[in-house]
């Protein structure tokens, strides 16, 4: 960590990085190193030697558990819709529920092995009736609410359930979902639904009055079948079995010290793992309580999120970069809110991708001021087919771009990345062992042979560096997707991942995000979504357009070389479209896809003859 001190652009508050920290209850990190010498270079394999439980390995053992130790407390709470206050359940009435639905499925003639096709989003229905599913080993698979709300293009959902081939399906709104539901892919499959249910449909009701049927799952059955982002492709059924998910609840837990169960306010959707197994499952694993954020990190829906926060004080608090860029400015203005939120907070986390710097210092400058002391800054790391965490951040922490080390149990090959010779550059390209790797992708065994290495490794197709090549146990810092990057006409390569965080970091919160652009262009040109809160404050778009022209050109005045260097920029109109995917469920935004639509300002970036639309820097 530098020296410096951390300065709030919006009001000139100072925090120095000599602030204590609060405790996190971590563990002590440990690490292990092998060093093997290649004709690419040196590769390291990192092992976290540290112990984590093996005890539990199935989803629904915790539910058992926590409906002993701690019946009535609550696990999962909800907005009552249309009114005020919180629809919860306590892990005893949890457990009561799931075992009448596991009854109920069975019943509907669903059996181990055959998928129950969720299409809903975050709510306490949802999460009964999946581990009610995998109570019977029949795996649940959630797909994205955006596969199937009114106006999306259900070719994407067409994909899945043929790629899926459920056995049933559960929607939370058959209103919400209705033409989803009509189409013909899902016709004769029994339906169950919580709300607006139509002629024929099951009620989700209904199921709750079967006699209790006790969970039968066992360690290698499919417990969840979770659909990979389509951002290289059609996306993929990733394979996670009950011991796959149990077991990197186990290894997350023995990253920390700490008996307290966790309370947490979030919003990550249970369609990918990050919301459904690092967040929901780890909070079921620890007998931790859940309330469910019903927000989204975008504007006309963020104010739902800070409505929460104002009343739940959590303990650990997760989010995707863009939230945190949307509730630092309601921290900075709102002394109340700040006061709520670092109450009890002991670790903040990002996850989904690279976060600001900016943004972090803004966050520690306002916890600095509200409580004096800074809170630690995680960040995971992994993907789908890892459980999701592979890595993170087990120790106190202030700098953005780490995403840590393996979790206990863990082993990590860094191997030279391509385009680098004899480990240039200190990157490397990065693969996963351990016992939360997914055994691959349904019904799809290349793509299964060619997603491991010769020794078992899974590839996640990303970059990393070490933050101290001397030093390992520093940690690792995000270097970007590997797939993301580009060359220039010039045949210079451009790690637009890394690009895309230093230029939105440079830009102090003016923009929400950028799309990063030029292969096979001559220069490097980034598209922007303005941050419409930060941008008020600087006045009309001719200040707004001097400001990011003055920051860019000091950004570019550091870069490095022809690879680093931003050579235009263009201002888009609106936010990221989340109904055809561009903006991911996770919030952050695809960046072949944002390309891929945005043909005509393309072409305008980087035509001969820039508009006056176009910063030329």
């Amino acid at each position: 960590m530098n020296s410096r001190m951390t300065r709030d652009i919006t009001d000139g508050m100072t925090a120095p990085d000599t602030a204590p920290f609060r405790d996190a209850r971590y563990a002590p990190r440990a690490l292990e190193v092998e060093r093997h010498m290649g004709a690419g270079g040196e590769t390291l394999i990192l092992r976290n030697p540290n112990p984590y439980s093996d005890a539990v390995q199935t989803t629904t053992a915790p539910l058992a558990h926590w409906a002993t130790e701690a019946p009535d407390r609550v696990w999962l709470a909800e907005r009552i819709a249309g009114a005020e206050g919180w629809r919860t359940i306590t892990y005893a009435q949890a457990k009561a529920e799931i075992e009448a639905l596991t009854a109920g499925l069975a019943g509907l003639g669903l059996e181990r092995g055959q998928p129950l096709l969720i299409l809903a989003r975050n709510g306490i229905d949802h999460a009964l009736i999946a581990y009610a599913a995998m109570s019977l080993g029949a795996p649940a698979a959630p797909v994205s609410p955006q596969y199937g709300l009114k106006g999306a293009d259900l070719t994407r959902l067409a994909h899945a359930v043929e790629r899926l081939k459920p056995a049933a399906v559960y929607a939370d709104d058959a209103e919400a979902f209705g033409e989803a539901l009509d189409a013909p892919f899902l016709a004769g499959l029994p339906t169950i639904i919580s709300r607006n249910p139509r002629p024929g449909d099951i009620a989700f009701e209904a199921l709750l009055s079967s006699p209790p049927r006790p969970p039968v799952a066992r360690p290698d059955d499919v417990a969840k079948l979770l659909l990979t982002s389509g951002s290289t492709g059609k996306p993929k059924a990733v394979v996670c079995t009950h011991a796959n998910i149990a077991l990197n609840a186990a290894q997350i837990e023995a990253c920390y010290a700490d008996p307290q169960a966790p309370v947490l306010v979030n919003s990550a959707p249970w369609s990918h793992s990050l919301g459904a197994n690092a967040i929901l499952h780890m909070v079921l694993h620890r007998g931790g309580t859940l309330y469910i954020d019903a927000g989204q990190p975008v504007p006309g829906r963020f104010d739902e999120t800070v409505r929460n926060l104002r009343e739940v004080a959590p303990t650990y608090h997760n989010m995707v970069p863009a939230g945190w860029a949307m509730l630092v400015g309601e921290l900075e203005r709102d002394a109340a809110l700040a006061a709520k939120f670092f109450e009890k907070v002991r670790v903040l986390q990002y996850g989904g991708a690279s976060m600001a710097q900016s943004i972090l210092d803004r966050v520690q400058a306002v916890a600095v001021k509200t409580v004096g002391e800074r809170i630690t800054f995680a960040a995971g790391y992994g993907a789908t087919e890892t459980g999701p965490t592979a890595c993170n951040i087990h120790w106190l922490n202030a700098r953005s771009g780490m995403v840590g080390l393996p979790t206990p149990g863990t082993a990590v090959k860094l191997v030279p990345a391509p385009g680098t010779k004899d480990g240039e550059g200190g990157k490397f390209e990065i693969r996963v062992k351990g016992p939360q790797v997914s055994p691959g992708y349904l019904d799809q065994p290349e793509a299964t042979e060619q997603a491991f290495d010769e020794d078992g490794f899974y590839r996640l197709g990303d970059a990393a560096r070490l933050a101290d090549p001397d030093d390992p146990s520093a940690g690792l810092v995000f270097d970007g997707r590997l797939v993301e990057n580009f060359k220039l006409a010039s045949g210079a390569f451009v790690a637009a991942g890394a690009l895309r965080v230093a230029a939105v970091s440079a830009l102090g919160g003016l923009v929400s995000d950028a799309i990063v652009c030029g292969e096979g262009r001559e220069g490097i040109g980034l598209m922007l979504f303005l941050d419409a809160k930060a941008c008020e404050r600087l006045g009309d778009e001719a200040a707004v357009r001097a400001a990011i022209a003055e920051r860019l050109a000091a950004y570019n005045q550091q870069a490095k070389g022809g690879t680093g260097r931003i050579a235009r920029a263009l201002i888009l109109d609106g936010a990221p479209d989340a109904a055809s995917g561009e903006l991911t469920d996770k919030g952050y935004i695809n960046q072949a896809l944002a390309r891929e639509r945005r043909p005509t300002e393309l072409e305008r970036l980087f035509a001969e003859a820039p508009d006056e639309g176009i910063l030329v820097l």
